[in-house]
């Protein structure tokens, strides 16, 4: 990915071709189950395979990363005709799939979605628009969050609705500050008849579905960032070495060495919080969504910074396009807002720390 990083971005691609190739590495179901189609690998294996792949790209890695949540919600949440239905084609990414939750109404107070799901026989009726949906458009499965019942998360349910389904219409591409190999757009439902055989799990129950599919989602949205940290330190390091100023190279300068230290430092401290918590979502331990939460907010703030201060290296070559450092700054910026603001962590983090006394 990393010789088409730029072009993709600029031109702003959806690289169809190249992710079926990862998905024949085994990359488009991580870990949904070997049965249909999967890797069955674990939530630990899965950092370590995002954080590699996003060295490469952080916008393509982050849509798959999404795309294997979804997969993994059908196989999980799904009775066994439905992950046979869908998840082989995921697992090989011949179609690929959009998480639908947000709505221009509901971010972070995703339990106050509007979308509404009226039963009419052997079918919903879905009513509403989501926002800010990765792949929007161009994808071929929607994972809905919709309204089968009152206000609050248990009247929340979660079906399937394929694309194609009469009824579903999407917005305008979006401009985006990055993530721009992937496409955004609202999906917008009018009058859309999704069978009653679509949905995942039972009435009421979309919103746990859909928050346990974020507490992997976090995991693997803070290992794309510590894939963008990974790169920008090795080419903080390049630059450091080659770069002149004052006579001799900036890798002799003390601040720059230790700053380059610091970075490199909290990169490792971030990593070995996001593999802790892939492990704790593995084992399905008490601490797993109280650690899901810390390993987001932690990686994708202290990441952030780490490109951030590569590219301050770099100077006033950092801001050019010519120079992959700019890329990962505006690509990984985004990972301190999506899968639950980092505000949201801090809520959930201090929740359950008050929550134990």
């Amino acid at each position: 990915m990393a010789p088409h990083m730029a072009e993709w971005d600029q031109k702003e691609i959806f690289p169809v071709e190249t992710m079926r190739k990862a998905a024949q590495l085994g990359f488009g179901g991580i870990y949904v189950q070997p049965d249909v189609g999967g890797s069955g690998l674990s939530r630990l294996d899965t950092s370590v395979i995002f954080e590699a792949l996003s060295t490469g790209c952080v916008s393509t890695t982050a849509y798959i990363s999404i795309h294997n949540m979804c997969a993994w919600m059908i196989d999980t949440f799904g009775n066994n005709e439905q992950r046979e239905r869908f998840c082989p084609d995921l697992c090989s990414m011949e179609k690929f799939a959009s998480y639908c939750l947000t709505e221009p109404g509901s971010g972070s107070d995703a339990a106050s979605l509007l979308t509404s799901a009226q039963r009419q026989g052997d079918h919903y009726i879905l009513n509403g628009t989501k926002a800010f949906i990765s792949g929007g458009g161009d994808t071929d499965v929607y994972v809905v969050m919709c309204r089968t019942g009152g206000k609050g998360p248990k009247g929340i349910s979660c079906v399937v609705v394929e694309k194609g389904t009469p009824g579903l219409n999407f917005g305008k591409k979006e401009k985006k500050m990055g993530w721009n190999s992937q496409p955004t757009r609202a999906v917008i439902f009018e009058d859309c008849a999704v069978p009653v055989s679509n949905r995942l799990g039972e009435e009421g129950q979309g919103f746990s579905i859909a928050m346990k599919g974020l507490n992997g989602g976090r995991i693997n949205i803070a290992s794309c960032s510590l894939g963008a940290a990974h790169a920008c330190v090795q080419l903080a390091r390049d630059h450091l070495l080659v770069r002149k100023q004052f006579g001799e190279t900036l890798s002799n300068n003390q601040f720059l060495q230790f700053k380059l230290a610091e970075m490199a430092t909290k990169l490792v401290a971030s990593r070995l919080l996001v593999r802790e918590a892939a492990t704790a979502l593995q084992e399905s331990r008490s601490d797993a969504v109280f650690l899901c939460s810390m390993a987001k907010l932690f990686a994708t703030d202290e990441c952030f910074d780490i490109c951030n201060q590569a590219l301050q290296m770099h100077g006033g070559y950092g801001y050019l396009k010519d120079y992959a450092v700019q890329q990962f700054v505006r690509d990984i910026r985004v990972h301190q807002i999506l899968e639950g603001t980092n505000e949201v962590m801090r809520l959930i983090i201090s929740r359950n720390l008050l929550s134990e006394s």
